[in-house]
Order: structure tokens, then sequence, then C-alpha cells
């Protein structure tokens, strides 16, 4: 059946029944829900019929039932899409990636319906499901830490009926037809090192939550920008939070080793912990920057401490923002390009970093 005589075929459906839901309309027809929902789209751009949650109405259906507003009126193109969106648990970093897909939505007439993603592929194939059943024409999806994207693109995402963008998620090679957008983390890593090398800092540690995952492209990017400056690549901590709110044992080889003068700079994912090594030098009598200057990732309360610190911006909004208008591009053109977008963080200095000070400047 040709895309035009399925069209005729569904507005018949549609004008004989006053509406139908996609999933019941893909049912009869033969046809996948994408395909449905894509012709229900073409048809509400035309002027046939109106969109609503989940499926279609005839416009004298809508209107009696007060939906399709002011006699004649026609809804704007994109709007009444739903997008379903699973995230992460935790209030850390996420927040501004979520505001970023409301505020777009908002701005489109896009609904949004908000999961929490689970810890187990069980558990995320089951929001899916039901994301899809209520009514979701596409997914955006920020899987939490410790499921690795490509392995959820190949065992189940390849296989729904309903297109997928991974937010500040990146699949590989082997995303199959998933798209994405996500900050540099590993650029943004880079940004760091080369600030602190041009205040003349040779040797640039590494501190990095064990659980995020940013800290694999973090760590990719400070490598890389040591190699390209000719660095030696500085000692690594791991914050694991196991650990709790009492220091880890690596706080005092740390404190050591700039009581020593063998670390005077340090990159620290992310501002929380920056904030709490910070307290904890200055109990032992250490200044930042005088004696190790910082620059951490993230800057979601980098300015508020003790010691402003220089860090590392994620365009976490802008993230949220891409991902629906990749979505939006998806449904009004399911043939266009696959598109994986990589959005460069900023660097934002403030008093945290500064210059190595001499031999026995420290007071």
């Amino acid at each position: 059946m040709l895309a035009e005589e399925r069209r005729e075929v569904l507005l018949r459906l549609i004008e004989r029944r006053g509406a139908v839901k996609v999933k019941d309309a893909a049912e009869e027809m033969g046809v996948s829900a994408v395909t449905v929902r894509q012709d229900v789209r073409d048809l509400a751009g035309r002027g046939l019929v109106v969109r609503v949650h989940g499926g279609a109405m005839s416009p004298s259906a809508a209107q009696a039932a007060d939906v399709a507003g002011p006699a004649g009126a026609r809804p704007a193109a994109g709007q009444g899409d739903v997008f379903g969106l699973i995230v992460p648990p935790g209030a850390y970093y996420y927040p501004e990636v979520i505001r970023g897909v409301q505020d777009a939505a908002r701005a489109h007439g896009v609904r949004v319906v908000l999961a929490v993603s689970g810890e187990t592929l069980g558990d995320n194939r089951e929001q899916v499901r039901r994301l899809i059943a209520a009514g979701a024409d596409g997914l955006l999806l920020m899987p939490r830490a410790g499921l690795d994207p490509a392995d959820l693109a190949e065992e189940w995402l390849a296989g729904l009926d309903v297109p997928v963008v991974l937010v500040d998620r990146r699949a590989g090679g082997q995303g199959g037809r998933l798209e994405q957008v996500a900050s540099d983390h590993a650029h943004g890593a880079g940004l760091a090192v080369r600030h602190l090398a041009g205040l003349g800092h040779g040797r640039i540690a590494l501190i990095a939550r064990a659980e995020s995952p940013n800290t694999p492209l973090i760590r990719e990017g400070y490598a890389e920008a040591c190699r390209a400056l000719r660095l030696p690549e500085g000692p690594e901590y791991a914050i694991d939070p196991a650990d709790g709110a009492a220091p880890a044992g690596w706080f005092e080889d740390f404190a050591g080793s700039v009581e020593a003068g063998e670390v005077r700079a340090a990159l620290v994912h992310n501002d929380l912990d920056a904030v709490a090594l910070i307290g904890f030098l200055q109990a032992r009598g250490l200044r930042v920057p005088e004696d190790l200057a910082i620059v951490t990732y993230d800057d979601e309360v980098a300015e508020l401490g003790d010691v402003p610190l220089t860090a590392v911006a994620p365009p976490k909004r802008a993230v949220g923002a891409w991902a629906v208008d990749l979505m939006r591009r998806r449904l009004a053109d399911p043939a266009a390009p696959l598109a994986e977008l990589l959005l460069r963080p900023e660097l934002r200095v403030r008093e945290s970093s500064g210059a190595p000070a001499a031999a026995g400047e420290r007071t």
C-alpha cells in the first residue's frame, strides 16, 4: 500500500469513528505505530485531522470536544508530540539538562512524560514499554551510570517502534539508529589542562568520580592534552561515594604531595568534591591557589565556595534543548541522516587557578 493510499484509509477510519488510537489503527492496518504516527502528523499538517494524546480526531469531533480550539484553527507543526524522558536518579548535574528539555518542549508545544532510570535492563524495558503505551512519539534517554548505552541499543532499543535520542550519553559504533547529543567532556578536560599548563604548571593531578559515566571521557581528554603538551600525567585519584563524608585515605596522600610541592595543580571532577578537598587542605594550612591551583569540572556550585573555583561548564541546558530538536527533526523526516552532536563546554576562570608560587613562598 502506497503512503497516500494508507493515509486515505486512516483518514476514513478517523472520519467514521471520530477518533482513533495510534496503536489500534496500526494493528488494523498491519503497519507499525511509527508509520501511523507519521501519517497522523502529515494529515494534521494538512488540517484534515487533529492530533491528540495517543491518536487523532476528526476536526468536527475535536471541535465538539473543545480540543481543536477556535473553528478553523490548525495546530503548529510538531505540536501535540509526546516525548518520553528517562533520567538517572539524584539531584546533581541532571536538573539543568532536564530544564533544557522542558524549555524546548514548552516552546514547541511538546508534552514530556518523565520516568527515572531503573537499576537493571529489565526495569528500563518496563519503563520504556509504559511510555510507549502511554503514547510517546519518541524517547529521550539518559540511562543511569552502570548501564552501557551500547548494550541497551543492541539488546532492546534497536527493536523499538519509536525513535530514540541518547541525552548526554554516547553509544559509539554500536548505536544502530540511535541519535545522540552530549557534552564533549574530553574537550572540556583538555580546556582545564591547557589552562593550568598555560599558567606554568608542569604536573597536573586528576581527581575524578569513580561512578560517573563522564569520568572515562574526562580521563581521555586529560591524557590527550597531557600528551599534546608533552606533560607527564600527574597522579590520579578516584573518588568513591562509598567512602561517605569522611575523607578517604587518598586525602592524606594528596595533601602530602601538595605539601612536598610534588603536585601544584589539579583537575577535580566534580564541584562538591573540590569544595570538600579545599576544606581539608585549608585545615592542613594549605592555600588555594597559592599552594594548589584547581580547575573543577561541572560548574554547578563552583563559584559558591570560600574560594570561587575556576570551572569547566558543560552546556547542560543546551544538550537538553538539542535533544528535543533532534527528536522533532526525526519525527518530521524519518528518512533524514542520523545525527550525533557533541557540544563543547566552556572554561569559566575565577580565583582558584594561578601561576605556581616560587620555592619558599608558602607561609
